[in-house]
């Protein structure tokens, strides 16, 4: 069990390969929505590490990994959320401040009401390694609500995103350190 939403099944995909010097283990990691151990849409691709001896343990993640990954969080709806100020305290924009930023608002909205954002993810991330970083492109929707005396809300916009990222980690001074950059 990794968490609530996700689990991983991390058996041998082979024997282990003994040899004088190390002990070679391929391991077939899987990440499945928890409790639910269904076939994952993508093909497992074999790949070679590069021989190296001067280190005591070499680990290597595949983009199956965190394509199954993606895949598990992306079905128990973990990239999806709402942000609200009863939920996150210093989020505080009503439809005053958007109107100022989005005049088509102010049609919508005489009155300021405080505003609520729902963030879905369309698709599944889809990640990929390169030699140095990796990318993570995901596809979802931003809907703009106002939230009425009543409780209710109100739909004022929809945004659909459209992201590409680039992830590079390095270690300095015997941490692990991360840049981001988006690419589009």
């Amino acid at each position: 069990q990794i968490d609530d939403l996700a689990e991983v099944d991390y058996s041998l995909s082979g024997l282990p390969a003994v040899f004088l010097p190390f002990i070679d283990l391929d391991l077939k990691g899987i990440v499945f929505p928890a409790g639910n151990h269904t076939d994952s849409p993508y093909v497992a691709a074999s790949f070679t590490i590069p021989d190296q001896s001067d280190s005591m343990l070499y680990l290597a993640f595949s983009e199956y990994f965190f394509q199954t990954s993606s895949f598990a969080y992306y079905t128990t709806g973990a990239f999806n959320m709402t942000i609200a100020e009863e939920t996150c305290s210093y989020f505080n924009i009503n439809t005053e401040i958007l109107s100022s930023i989005i005049p088509e608002v102010a049609k919508y909205s005489v009155t300021p009401y405080p505003v609520m954002l729902k963030l879905m993810s369309t698709e599944i991330p889809t990640i990929s390694l390169q030699q140095d970083s990796f990318t993570v492109e995901i596809q979802g929707s931003v809907e703009v609500l106002a939230i009425l005396p009543d409780s209710t809300t109100r739909s004022l916009f929809t945004l659909n995103i459209a992201a590409n990222t680039s992830i590079s980690l390095n270690i300095f001074d015997q941490k692990l350190m991360g840049s981001l950059c988006l690419n589009r």
